[in-house]
């Protein structure tokens, strides 16, 4: 290779800074024993010489791969775009990576952890909602590095969630107080152990009704599966076929909730005259819907999990038993609405306007 082929060296960096090589390296490992004079110098220097320093050669220095790691079950989802889309800015301006591993199905979950590819190629993993068993969990505190558990809660380990309980009491008390008694909830349909919100979720809506002194109904909890046609078209018949079919729906999410609309709609029921309609998340999509919801953050989600993991990769004596719980709101919109007046009801008011 001509000397024109070369590639550039961390001796050439220093040459061109006026520095030794020991202070490039310092520099570009980000430690804070460089002056901000040099530090300019020596970053002016790289981008010139389009220097980049190898992440494998600097790990054998610092022990460090300059890497988080983030497990996920999927990336088709309003919820993991949204978190993902925070997380990776905010590392890449720390100066790391982002890595995710997406485990959509048990055979990969199942290689996955008995692999545990994150040992040698991170120095923190992210854990985006999955219901782990006491097993994996265990597991994962066998890495030697710090695990942050995103959207649940993890005892005694890092967390960054809503109260998924709470939201989902803030979703069916909305109900209770327009007058609504018979409450459907629908909670989403996928492989077992991967969503933990849902059986919080249900959970708060079991205990609002509780609340309210209304009694459980387990024929009012139908599971479906937001991208299959045919199976909310199911489930909604299933609501309407009860001998006292509900007067509103609660949806674990708010992609169920719009899809359980337009059935609805197709089925000539009118929302919320007839039934009303409430969701979960704020989903860009529920705005332009007019979707009532209960609002969380995602974005805010992967940011403080990114925080908090560059806090604990940089400081070992940090609390690793730390749990961030971000707030949720009701936002009340046009798809909730006081329950129809009973048949007799109706009819009596018909005579007196003389119908």
């Amino acid at each position: 290779m001509s000397s024109a082929q070369r590639l550039p060296t961390m001796a050439d960096v220093a040459e061109r800074a006026g520095v030794s090589p020991s202070t490039v390296s310092r520099t570009l490992r980000g430690l804070p024993t460089v002056s901000p004079d040099v530090r300019a110098r020596v970053e002016k220097a790289a981008r010139e010489l389009n220097f980049a320093v190898s992440r494998q050669a600097a790990s054998l220095v610092t022990g460090k791969t300059g890497v988080v790691a983030a497990l996920v079950p999927t990336l088709n989802s309003w919820f993991m775009g949204s978190a993902l889309s925070s997380l990776g800015p905010l590392l890449r301006a720390a100066g790391m990576e982002l890595t995710v591993y997406v485990i959509p199905d048990m055979s990969e979950r199942t290689a996955f952890f008995e692999r545990l590819p994150a040992r040698r190629n991170a120095d923190a993993l992210a854990v985006f909602g999955f219901d782990l068993t006491d097993e994996e969990t265990l597991r994962l505190d066998d890495l030697g590095m710090p695990v942050i558990y995103v959207s649940q809660h993890a005892e005694g380990r890092p967390s960054v969630y809503v109260d998924d309980v709470d939201g989902a009491c803030k979703a069916t008390r909305h109900l209770l107080n327009l007058g609504h008694r018979r409450i459907a909830f629908a909670p989403t349909l996928g492989a077992s152990g991967f969503c933990f919100s849902s059986r919080e979720r249900l959970l708060g809506y079991r205990q609002a009704l509780t609340e309210a002194g209304i009694p459980l109904d387990d024929d009012l909890v139908v599971t479906m599966s937001f991208d299959d046609k045919r199976d909310i078209t199911e489930g909604v018949g299933k609501l309407l076929s009860l001998r006292e079919p509900p007067t509103a729906i609660f949806a674990e999410m708010d992609e169920l909730a719009i899809a359980i609309i337009y059935f609805l709609r197709k089925a000539q029921i009118q929302v919320p005259e007839r039934i009303s309609v409430i969701g979960f998340d704020d989903h860009q999509m529920a705005e332009w819907s007019d979707l009532s919801t209960v609002a969380q953050s995602p974005s805010d989600m992967g940011r403080l999990a990114g925080e908090l993991a560059l806090k604990l990769i940089q400081d070992s004596a940090a609390d690793h038993e730390l749990h961030v719980v971000l707030p949720t709101h009701l936002i009340p919109r046009a798809t909730t609405a006081p329950p129809p007046a009973p048949q007799g009801e109706r009819e009596g008011a018909f005579e007196a306007r003389g119908v």
